[in-house]
């Protein structure tokens, strides 16, 4: 392990986080198919056993915590059981979720995924993407400007379900940049102008492609995104997750990073990108440059697509894979 990679991982834990976005659940029920069904041509799947994990930026906020982090969680849940059973899952995790607002009109989002012999089936979502308004977003923007002196890095995690429109990106962005702490972005649709004068993105590269209306066919496109979105967002380092073919860091004056994928197994692919942005963000706040705090990422990923499902990446599974001979 480099000395660099260590000094990252060992600061960490004294660094205390924001995550504000879109938190869920993700809920998976396993079984097997033994027969197809006599009503539809669809599977009947005899179920086994059911398992529920946090999800969106709940599940970043995991991620953070898993690293030795301290994390506060700022976002919308409903009043149902979902939320308790979220409230549940965050505690056991030591997650601090006083910033979570409770809104009477909206469910929790919920993501149910149907699991045989491994294989999804077929996945239901309960959600409601209007967005936040009102007293809602009133509460939520207070949460952060109550805590924000606390925090040493900020994490906006859009999954688009309408926790973060417009009016609280823009303070969410302003107020990281009065305290003087790096904000990192991941993005999942729309305009990323948004997103002006944050720290940094972390689209993959469908995302980064959409939103430049411009494929990535080649080293050439793949630099033209990098550099529109540069521009286009006026943030310092752009970072573009390729799955198979790693990750690109695009920073001003086209200066740019290609990192081949860590991954030596990819198993599932979800929540990938929830670690990769608590990987980098940490890394950030621990004063890391934006190379090193992507490459420590980029390890982290290769670990996280070895699970089905969401998984948080320890600083213990980190310092194993960088340096296995003293694991």
């Amino acid at each position: 392990m480099s000395p660099k990679f260590k000094q990252i991982i060992d600061e960490i834990p004294g660094r205390r986080l924001a995550v504000v976005g879109d938190s869920m659940l993700d809920r998976f029920l396993w079984g097997r198919v033994d027969r197809i069904s006599p009503e539809a041509p669809v599977p009947v799947v005899r179920l086994e056993k059911e398992t529920i994990k946090l999800g969106g930026a709940a599940n970043v906020a995991a991620n953070i915590r898993a690293l030795g982090a301290d994390v506060t969680l700022f976002g919308v849940w409903g009043h149902d059981s979902e939320a308790d059973r979220m409230s549940e899952l965050l505690s056991e995790r030591g997650i601090d979720a006083d910033g979570m607002v409770r809104a009477a009109d909206r469910p929790t989002t919920i993501k149910t995924r149907i699991i045989a012999h491994n294989q999804q089936v077929v996945r239901a979502d309960r959600e409601d993407d209007t967005a936040v308004a009102g007293e809602v977003a009133e509460r939520l923007v207070g949460g952060w400007r109550r805590a924000g002196r606390k925090f040493d890095g900020l994490i906006i995690s859009d999954y688009g379900k309408g926790v973060l429109p417009k009016s609280v990106l823009t303070d969410l962005i302003d107020f990281a940049r009065e305290q003087g702490i790096p904000a990192v972005v991941d993005p999942k649709k729309g305009d990323f102008s948004q997103y002006a004068g944050v720290t940094s993105l972390t689209p993959n590269q469908k995302e980064a492609e959409q939103a430049c209306a411009d494929p990535i066919v080649d080293a050439e496109s793949l630099s033209r995104v990098g550099a529109t979105l540069l521009q286009r967002t006026r943030s310092e380092a752009v970072l573009v997750t390729r799955g198979e073919n790693g990750m690109a860091l695009f920073e001003p004056a086209g200066k740019e990073h290609h990192l081949d994928t860590e991954a030596t197994m990819v198993y599932d692919v979800t929540g990938a990108g929830d670690t990769v942005i608590a990987v980098y963000t940490a890394g950030l706040a621990t004063g890391a440059d934006f190379f090193s705090s992507a490459a420590l990422a980029n390890h982290a990923a290769g670990i996280a697509v070895r699970e089905l499902g969401t998984a948080a990446v320890t600083a213990d599974q980190l310092k194993a894979i960088l340096d296995p001979e003293v694991s």
